[in-house]
């Protein structure tokens, strides 16, 4: 696959340690998640209210949403505790040159 694919989001330096990170691309919110084993990024609505996961409670592997306390799992974006019921929408992510990159 060609790497026109996959979009510069943020420096990995520019990272909120161990935290979630909001990078706007157009009209979409990405949270960012700087977690033990790696990055990963998701959409930042959560499925159940909408609300900003950036806003919410985030450790290890898991986003809480700030609204109704549902949580994530970041790595495949199910839902771990309700009354989230349905999958966050995660994105493919590399780091390349310093840079966090998702697949477009």
């Amino acid at each position: 696959m060609s790497n026109k694919s996959w979009l510069d989001l943020i420096a990995v330096d520019e990272l909120e340690k161990d935290w979630v990170t909001r990078v706007e691309v157009g009209r979409k919110t990405i949270a960012i998640y700087d977690t033990p084993t790696g990055i990963y990024a998701s959409l930042a609505l959560c499925t159940h209210g909408g609300a900003d996961l950036c806003d919410g409670y985030f450790d290890d592997h898991v986003i809480e949403c700030p609204l109704h306390q549902g949580a994530f799992d970041v790595r495949d974006g199910q839902p771990i505790a309700a009354p989230a019921t349905r999958a966050m929408r995660t994105l493919q992510v590399r780091v390349r040159g310093g840079q966090v990159q998702v697949r477009i």
